[in-house]
């Protein structure tokens, strides 16, 4: 999948994080960081979704929402906000927003829910269970499954690394990639966390399954 994206977004870290996994998935993007900025590059048609903070400069991210949608600009529009009041949400998706996400996030959620704003309506139904060899698992119910239909149940975290290690088979994966698509922007360089996650994995789903790269990371495979 691929579409222009507009980043409205005033904290550079996270408008980089935003940016670089967007583009790494195979999208186009653009990055803004002030209100005014934002609607008019928003009104031109040029983008096939927004993702738009809350707290930008000038003009805040409901006066450009509101803006869009009075010029009968219907590109789908994610909020991204430090603000997580009921009040806020409501206040975002009547003013016709299509999605909502508060910080810290996770890039796969993100991910997801660009995706979903994006899928064709006559598009084929999107692939719901990922493999690679014997090892399948169904993005629907979370669970992965081994041979002899033995089923694993596994945690949100456990689910998103291995995701994340089905969507990229046989590529090695270092930490810190691990740590942005999984933890967020919000992650210490320093923690052991991918180390005791990806121990956990290996209980759950065999030992052999991911293999260490000394030096440069982890990859699910030989």
């Amino acid at each position: 999948m691929s579409g222009r994206i507009l980043i409205a977004e005033d904290e550079q870290r996270i408008a980089s994080f935003v940016e670089k996994g967007l583009r790494a998935n195979g999208f186009s993007t653009s990055v803004v960081a002030d209100g005014d900025t934002a609607l008019s590059w928003a009104v031109t048609g040029d983008f096939d979704l927004v993702v738009l903070d809350l707290g930008l400069p000038g003009r805040d991210g409901f006066a450009v929402l509101r803006a869009m949608r009075e010029t009968k600009v219907t590109t789908p529009v994610i909020i991204l906000t430090a603000r997580d009041s009921v009040h806020d949400t409501v206040a975002g998706l009547e003013g016709g927003a299509d999605d909502y996400m508060t910080k810290p996030f996770r890039f796969e959620e993100l991910l997801a829910r660009v995706r979903l704003r994006l899928r064709p309506t006559d598009r084929a139904p999107e692939v719901t269970v990922l493999r690679a060899g014997d090892l399948s698992l169904d993005l629907r119910t979370r669970r992965a499954q081994l041979p002899g239909a033995v089923t694993v149940d596994l945690t949100a975290r456990e689910f998103a690394l291995l995701e994340l290690f089905l969507r990229h088979p046989s590529q090695v994966l270092t930490r810190e990639q691990m740590l942005s698509h999984v933890w967020g922007y919000d992650f210490d360089p320093g923690s052991n966390v991918v180390d005791v996650y990806v121990r956990a994995l290996r209980r759950k789903i065999g030992n052999d399954r991911i293999t260490t790269v000394r030096g440069m990371g982890y990859r699910l495979g030989p």
